[in-house]
């Protein structure tokens, strides 16, 4: 009997699945010690490359099969539809400032307030974030990126910001930013770009509606105008931030 029209397409899609299984069996995507830090200790002798030599396994030396292709030369956005996760609330915050009339370089900051978040590292992600951008953007972009992570925790009622209720339900109504939080702050708070920072916060604040679906598109014009892409592509041209891009991009390269 011949197969059905669905028929063909499940073996075909079945197929497509096994041949991506033997390519990752092949070669074994490498997990950092930093990733795996938690599930296991750290200092313990086990390590994804040891495990892997021990099943006889090469190491993933370039891209994972399992994640989709980057282009040869990534740009911005790229990093945003294919490696970045949850932005919706980047996107959300940036609509916000943009709502709100705010020039093009606070909405291009509340777009890239989180990245590190949503596709890097979590702590202290708004330094990490700022190194990401720095060579790309305005220097007042980066600085109020690097500046939000710690202005966040300060009530500053001239413009109506407040510690936010959200973070004693996160970090619960004992917890107390760490002393390099609050010396960074009275470093911050007299700053030229200050209220870059703040601005930042209030659009970041109520930037959480699971209701609203914003299109990356909607910030093509400006990321064109205010994000200096490389030529070579992020990644590939040798800036001092040109190997985190990398990282992103093959996050499970092994060395």
């Amino acid at each position: 009997m011949m197969a059905t029209l669905s028929e063909r397409a499940d073996a075909l899609e079945h197929e497509m699945s096994m041949e991506l299984e033997r390519r990752v069996a092949e070669r074994r995507p490498i997990r950092s010690a930093f990733a795996v830090s938690g599930i296991y200790d750290p200092a313990s002798p086990r390590h994804d490359l040891f495990d892997a030599l021990a099943d006889g396994k090469k190491f993933l030396m370039g891209p994972d099969p399992r994640i989709p292709a980057m282009p040869e030369k990534p740009t911005l956005m790229d990093f945003f539809r294919m490696r970045f996760g949850n932005t919706q609330h980047v996107m959300q915050s940036a609509r916000l400032a943009l709502r709100n009339g705010h020039d093009e370089k606070i909405v291009l900051a509340c777009l890239l307030h989180d990245i590190s978040v949503t596709g890097f590292i979590g702590g202290d992600h708004g330094y990490w974030g700022a190194m990401l951008v720095e060579p790309y953007v305005d220097e007042e972009v980066s600085w109020a990126i690097r500046a939000h992570q710690v202005l966040r925790f300060f009530p500053d009622p001239s413009v109506g910001y407040e510690y936010p209720e959200a973070y004693i339900k996160y970090f619960g109504p004992d917890f107390t930013p760490e002393p390099y939080v609050h010396e960074a702050y009275a470093m911050l708070k007299d700053h030229k770009y200050y209220m870059t920072g703040r601005l930042i916060c209030l659009n970041d604040y109520y930037a959480f509606d699971p209701e609203v679906r914003v299109e990356l598109e909607e910030f093509e014009d400006i990321i064109g105008r205010n994000f200096k892409q490389p030529e070579q592509g992020l990644g590939f041209d040798h800036s001092p931030v040109a190997h985190m891009w990398r990282s992103i991009s093959m996050p499970t390269r092994a060395l």
